[in-house]
């Protein structure tokens, strides 16, 4: 799981050359719509993939307090989804049709 979440992290960074930590429109570099690689899947594959590394790496250390941080972690990164959700959509060109298109932020099928 740590492996698979890592790895659709990194694909994720690649495929997006707009990835950043903090969330903002970067104007200065031309900001567009991502939607090749796993974001033709999902809105946010980094997020999912860092969720899944946070429950492996709880699961590898068969710990119940390190799941129970990790699960917080993971309830913090759907939150954190939402809101950087909302500001693409009102604030990124483009990023509504991007949205309709490609229904599910996290989980096909699901969100």
């Amino acid at each position: 799981m740590c492996t698979l979440g890592y790895a659709l992290l990194t694909w994720a960074m690649v495929s997006n050359s707009f990835f950043s930590q903090i969330v903002r429109i970067q104007t200065d570099r031309g900001h567009a719509v991502v939607t090749r690689g796993p974001y033709r899947f999902v809105r946010h594959p980094a997020y999912v993939g860092m969720i899944l590394f946070e429950l492996g790496m709880a699961s590898l250390l068969a710990s119940w307090p390190a799941l129970l941080v990790s699960g917080v972690c993971a309830l913090l990164l759907i939150l954190r989804t939402a809101l950087e959700d909302r500001t693409l959509q009102t604030e990124l060109p483009g990023y509504l049709d991007y949205a309709r298109q490609v229904r599910y932020r996290l989980v096909p099928g699901i969100w």
